[in-house]
């Protein structure tokens, strides 16, 4: 099985190399790893004391942030190397200040593994969530490095609680901090007792960033007046709803924020929309639609929103549906949203309601019109602590 592991490593690398061909975030994750030991061997020569955490993407950084940064308040003088599986966590996150260092993740084979970690030299390792990585793992094990999992969440359909050998990688793991009691009891139905119920960091995160949000004038011009529906990390069935919703709704407000930008000018024309990069103090109000042309600012535009619809809940599933619910807004997805504990958890509240079609849509938004957002707050207010419970472990 290891042996079929490592050949689906070499298969998936190989794919994304012809995919680079002519997939743009696939040329990244190519560009991103040359020469990466060459570059990595020069920033981390000669320092001790590396920590090094990895997330999968930007939605994992957020559960990472807290973590991150109060690691570092507890111990100042380690340092901290933070790589990324993805494009869109690396490209946005490259230069986050409070680490030391910030690099892709080589592909997991044994090579690439055994190299880096002889490398850095991590006197740690913390993955986030569902981040695991078989021969980084069993390198670390092998060379008595302490490996943590945080904010990990399990189901009972996954591969580690169907096949000893997916079971068995996780022999390599420290210590668990898991989300919740099902996860922690999932693991112990298999022989694992190295588990502590933490909860979710991104609580912890979403209520900083509540906090120190940046103010963005022209957003706030734009969105004074009329009720404001904020669309988060949108991909196109779920524009396409939108879309038709927008035109029969014209007195609302609507500040687009697609998850991937190459087909902003389609999207543009289906919604007669102004471009966040081409607006100023005299043009923001020439339209009743504002697509989010730049990344890295949607967590900060939620605050002018009274509703929000969060997208991919027509694909693999529903993208950070915190940041809103932070601001005391309700929610509005797709249908795929059973995996992630808080929607359910906000669907029971009903601050969070799933659509699956235009006129589900129509209803939904109007039965949010008297919504109370205290209940939003209190429900991110109740779940927060992670970090410290966490921080005082590790």
């Amino acid at each position: 099985m290891n042996t079929l592991y490592n050949i689906s490593i070499w298969i998936f690398s190989t794919a994304i190399n012809i995919a680079s061909l002519f997939n743009p975030k696939a040329k990244q994750w190519i560009k991103g790893r040359k020469g990466i030991f060459q570059k990595l061997a020069g920033a981390t020569k000669d320092n001790q004391d590396i920590v090094w955490f990895h997330c999968a993407s930007l939605g994992e950084f957020e559960q990472g942030k807290p973590i991150i940064e109060g690691y570092k308040i507890k111990h100042p003088t380690h340092k901290i190397l933070l790589t990324f599986f993805s494009p869109s966590g690396y490209e946005i996150r490259k230069n986050y200040d409070e680490v030391d260092w910030v690099f892709y993740l080589p592909a997991d084979t044994k090579k690439n593994a055994k190299k880096f970690i002889n490398i850095v030299n991590p006197i740690k390792v913390i993955f986030i969530k569902y981040e695991f990585w078989f021969n980084y793992m069993a390198e670390c094990k092998k060379q008595n490095i302490p490996f943590y999992s945080l904010s990990s969440i399990f189901r009972k359909e996954q591969s580690f609680f169907k096949y000893d050998f997916f079971a068995q990688q996780l022999n390599n793991v420290s210590h668990f901090f898991v989300q919740d009691n099902n996860s922690k009891e999932l693991l112990q139905k298999i022989g694992f007792s190295n588990c502590t119920v933490a909860g979710d960091t991104r609580f912890d995160s979403v209520i900083t960033n509540t906090q120190n949000a940046i103010s963005i004038p022209l957003i706030e011009k734009f969105s004074e007046n009329k009720t404001t529906i904020i669309c988060g990390s949108t991909w196109p069935k779920d524009e396409a709803i939108l879309a038709k919703y927008i035109k029969e709704n014209p007195n609302y407000k609507y500040i687009i924020a697609p998850h991937e930008m190459y087909h902003i000018n389609e999207l543009k024309k289906q919604t007669n929309a102004l471009l966040f990069s081409k607006v100023d103090s005299t043009n923001i109000s020439n339209s009743n639609v504002l697509i989010i042309d730049s990344i890295g600012i949607l967590s900060n535009i939620y605050k002018y929103g009274d509703l929000a619809y969060i997208g991919g809940g027509f694909g693999s599933g529903i993208h950070n549906i915190l940041e809103a619910v932070a601001y005391g807004l309700p929610v509005v997805f797709g249908p795929n949203y059973q995996k992630f504990k808080e929607a359910n958890e906000l669907i029971e509240l009903e601050v969070a309601k799933d659509i699956s079609n235009h006129s589900e849509l129509e209803t939904t938004i109007l039965s949010f019109i008297d919504f109370d957002s205290s209940i939003s707050k209190n429900y991110i207010k109740n779940n927060a602590g992670a970090t410290d419970i966490i921080i005082s472990s590790i």
